[in-house]
């Protein structure tokens, strides 16, 4: 087992309300519906539980279940830091942010995060492994936004 890492940043301006924005980004179903690859996003109390299943990496499959401890300024933003529950044996996880503003004609809508995972590959391969994350969270993230604009009734500026 290796571990391997991709990091991932985006902007936009979406003319939604950020009210409206904010309640999308915590609301676990919905995250859950709009992020291909996420199964479930179950909240327990300051915890969310996150299980991915079916994630491709070079022509095999692996599924990954993580808690996040989430931290919520709102309608501000939005902190998720990994922390596995005690005597867990978590092989993924992920840090990072939602920033939300208003904006003139929406919401000035920021995210960052690092995705790591272990993976039974040799460390040798990093270059295709984390090309492939890359692939993967990219993929994510515009279902996402494409799913979360389409609910919204909203475009990006």
């Amino acid at each position: 087992m290796a571990t391997f890492s991709t990091s991932s940043r985006s902007t936009a301006t979406v003319t939604a309300e950020v009210g409206e924005v904010w309640a999308v980004l915590t609301d676990p179903d919905l995250l859950a519906r709009f992020t291909p690859f996420l199964h479930s996003v179950t909240e327990h109390g300051e915890h969310w539980v996150w299980q991915l299943s079916r994630i491709p990496v070079l022509g095999a499959n692996f599924s990954f279940t993580f808690r996040e401890r989430m931290d919520f300024d709102e309608p501000h933003r939005i902190d998720f830091t990994h922390d596995p529950a005690p005597d867990s044996d978590e092989s993924a996880g992920v840090a990072g942010w939602y920033a939300l503003a208003p904006h003139p004609r929406g919401t000035h809508l920021e995210t960052a995060m690092t995705i790591t995972v272990e993976l039974p590959f040799p460390g040798v391969l990093r270059p295709a492994v984390t090309t492939a994350m890359k692939g993967v969270v990219g993929l994510m993230g515009q279902r996402f936004s494409h799913n979360l604009l389409h609910h919204l009734g909203a475009h990006t500026t």
